[in-house]
């Protein structure tokens, strides 16, 4: 197996012709994997954006996963779980950001189809971005668009070298070449295209693209993962969409908004001089749930609890801002 970055290709702008470059600059063969980087695709889709990172961010968000600080991840609308929506501000004109292509799959389908005209070749084609993974530091490639490669290869059934049977071994092999790919191809040299040779029996009959990488993709039910701790957190108190809970970044969270994320707006506040609030109302009135509420979120919303005074027959506690979230 062999892989190896396209040289001297140009700089890709809005209309360019990515297939006709590819087909140009390599010398490709039956079952090679071309691998373009989802960069260059949105260079020539024209999905350069102007303006700042963060409001773009907030419109490639469909659902926040998890923040702290600066930091947004962030689940897009291709089902994608990414760093900041996967809206890249490197590589590009200053001032400009670049999206994700709308349709990875559909992207990489069009361009395999184009090089199999140009060419006469079945090759595979993969569409690939940067990503952080849970539990491990540093970023790799992986495969956000595919076609004429299966992403993953079920070996469900097979017994390994001492006949154990394999229960759920399956292989994302889409992601392996992209990081494969990234490897040759590096982040600062300008070579967005790569080829990968010695994998064609992976690569699907001309007539059958296979299921794209959004079969790579968990279903957000199957997720074990799907939150941040905070966000978890405050998904169990309020029990709703999760997207309102974690909209807030931590220092921006006021008085109103501790309430209104704990689902307990009907509460009373009083100002202490103190820089604390009072929040409660009238024993018979407040629920110890809805003051249990305040009390969680506020753990994880930069708050603590000063004072509890629920058991004192107030049907109160005290909060002040400064706490530390997980």
């Amino acid at each position: 197996m062999t892989a190896w970055p396209l040289l001297g290709l140009p700089e890709v702008e809005p209309g360019c012709d990515l297939a006709a470059l590819v087909a140009e600059a390599a010398d490709l063969l039956d079952g090679d994997v071309v691998v373009v980087t989802s960069k260059v695709v949105s260079k020539a889709q024209g999905l350069r954006v102007d303006g700042d990172r963060d409001p773009v961010i907030d419109a490639e968000t469909v659902r926040v996963v998890a923040r702290r600080g600066p930091t947004t991840i962030a689940r897009t609308r291709h089902g994608l779980t990414l760093a900041a929506a996967g809206v890249d501000a490197s590589n590009t004109v200053p001032g400009t950001v670049l999206v994700l292509p709308r349709d990875p799959d559909a992207t990489a389908r069009g361009l395999r189809r184009t090089l199999a005209t140009r060419t006469g070749l079945n090759v595979a084609v993969l569409l690939s971005d940067t990503a952080g993974r849970a539990w491990r530091d540093g970023q790799t490639d992986i495969a956000i668009g595919a076609a004429g490669l299966r992403p993953l290869v079920d070996l469900a059934g097979r017994t390994d070298s001492h006949g154990t049977p394999l229960a759920v071994t399956a292989p994302a092999v889409a992601d392996e070449i992209a990081g494969l790919a990234d490897l040759v191809m590096g982040k600062t040299d300008g070579r967005p295209v790569a080829v990968v040779r010695g994998l064609a029996d992976l690569v699907l009959p001309p007539d059958d693209d296979g299921p794209g990488a959004t079969a790579l993709i968990r279903p957000d039910a199957g997720d074990m993962f799907g939150l941040g701790s905070r966000e978890a957190v405050l998904a169990a108190v309020r029990r709703d969409d999760p997207q309102s809970l974690a909209a807030l970044r931590r220092d921006e969270v006021g008085i109103d908004e501790l309430l209104e994320l704990a689902g307990s707006t009907n509460l009373t506040v009083e100002e202490l001089g103190d820089g604390g609030f009072a929040v409660g109302g009238e024993p018979d009135l407040v629920t110890a749930a809805a003051l249990e509420r305040v009390a969680i979120t506020a753990t994880t919303t930069h708050w603590v609890v000063l004072r509890d005074d629920r058991n004192s027959g107030a049907g109160r506690i005290v909060v002040r801002r400064g706490g530390d979230s997980p």
